[in-house]
């Protein structure tokens, strides 16, 4: 009796170790199933991979900067002017690409980043081929943003407070290329051969102040800008304003032995929209039917800050408010005239302008004059 109870134990152990055996090659094989899954991406619980698809990327250029030059520039005094400034801003307004960062994001829970690819494209449009498994994606692209030292991409790693940011400072240069973005949502299918098209708009935009001397010395003129937005919420294509913006340093276009005229130009995200619309914030232009045209509002939005120094030693200061919104794609051109004491006159109304004589540096602003 007791041997066949030993047998019987025998028998139950070996069963024992079997299951046991049969539990662990199951929990490795699962092992391998997820490890399987984290090489494909490691934020994806389902690893089916789909047909390689196809995503198609375009540069959409909507911007008024040739009509603006040709309706604010045309007289033959100003037509030197005008080649500097289409010349200076030809690489900013341009539906030419250098580099592109794309992020393919999940659309539940956190929205984590599940891809991240960057490309070298120098085009206006590229095709991509990209193994992305079976999901619903939330698809964000920036191009140009490689060569411009002053905004870059932050909190990219989720979807949401993924943003372009400008620098931190209290005085900028300005930016030294055209900005596009592009949101797409992405249903990627299991076995299928699909093909996106993702249109990258223009996030960035310029202002010129075009001085016209009338005989009054400009060699030591120094001109800024102000009043615009320092980041960019790239999924919900919004712009976001500071408390106190930077101060944008110009930069000249011509001197007075080459032109009668002379120009400063600034190019930074937009200005805000005026409060009376409705509208809501600014965000990017895509509408290709008179985007930029806007009615004044009854506050300032940006403004042009100028500083003439005197030969008496003394500097006059001259804030210029504009009321109209500086958009993105937009060139917008203020021109004035210069007076004897360092002020100028805007030649437009919807211009105001205030004057400081004998100005001194404060803590607002110090522009090294």
């Amino acid at each position: 009796m007791k041997r066949f109870q030993t047998i019987g134990a025998m028998v139950g152990r070996a069963g024992m170790l079997c299951r046991r055996a049969f539990s662990l090659f199951h929990l490795f094989t699962f092992s391998l199933f997820l490890f399987s899954c984290s090489m494909i991406d490691e934020d994806q619980s389902d690893c089916e991979v789909s047909a390689p698809a196809e995503v198609d990327y375009d540069l959409q250029l909507v911007t008024n900067m040739t009509t603006e030059i040709q309706t604010q520039l045309s007289a033959q005094t100003t037509f030197r002017l005008a080649e500097s400034l289409r010349t200076h801003l030809s690489e900013i307004f341009s539906d030419y690409a250098h580099d592109v960062d794309l992020s393919f994001y999940d659309t539940v829970d956190d929205s984590v980043r599940l891809q991240h690819d960057r490309h070298i494209m120098d085009a206006n449009q590229a095709s991509y081929t990209l193994n992305l498994p079976m999901h619903e994606y939330m698809h964000l692209a920036v191009a140009n943003i490689v060569e411009n030292d002053l905004v870059g991409l932050a909190n990219d790693e989720y979807c949401h407070p993924s943003k372009l940011q400008q620098v931190d400072r209290d005085t900028i240069e300005s930016h030294g290329t055209g900005i596009f973005t592009a949101r797409l949502p992405m249903d990627v299918l299991e076995g299928v051969s699909q093909s996106f098209n993702v249109h990258l708009y223009m996030a960035n935009c310029a202002a010129c102040l075009v001085i016209d001397p009338q005989g009054n010395d400009v060699s030591g003129v120094k001109v800024f800008s102000t009043g615009f937005a320092t980041g960019f919420n790239i999924c919900d294509s919004a712009f976001v304003y500071p408390q106190q913006s930077p101060i944008v340093r110009t930069i000249l276009l011509s001197k007075k032995e080459e032109s009668d005229e002379v120009g400063f130009c600034s190019v930074t995200f937009p200005s805000p929209e005026p409060k009376e619309q409705k509208s809501g914030r600014t965000r990017t232009v895509i509408e290709t039917e008179e985007p930029f045209i806007a009615e004044p509002g009854e506050e300032s939005l940006w403004e042009f800050r100028v500083y003439v120094p005197q030969p008496d030693g003394t500097v006059t200061e001259t804030v210029l408010r504009i009321r109209e919104p500086l958009r993105a794609g937009q060139l917008k051109i203020i021109k004035v005239r210069l007076r004897a004491d360092g002020s100028v006159d805007p030649e437009t109304p919807e211009v105001g302008a205030s004057v400081t004589l004998d100005w001194k540096p404060g803590s607002e602003l110090n522009p090294g004059v």
